[in-house]
């Protein structure tokens, strides 16, 4: 089985920062700066675990490859 990990990227890349980028948005259009604080902190406790879940996966796919060889 090809495993994909394309999405995976996608979905943590926009956990981490797409997110916080939308917050900033809000922010800025309504005046109430709270909103980044809080979606940092969120951003951050959902982004970072999943980038180094994607980045580990992503190391053993490469590994296995190269045993394959």
């Amino acid at each position: 089985m090809k495993e994909n990990l394309t999405f995976a990227w996608v979905a943590a890349w926009f956990a981490l920062a797409g997110q916080l980028l939308f917050f900033i948005g809000v922010a800025i259009y309504t005046g109430e700066w709270r909103y980044v604080m809080w979606s940092f902190i969120v951003s951050m406790a959902a982004g970072v675990p999943s980038i180094i879940h994607v980045w580990k996966a992503k190391k053993a796919l490469d590994s296995k490859k190269v045993s394959e060889m």
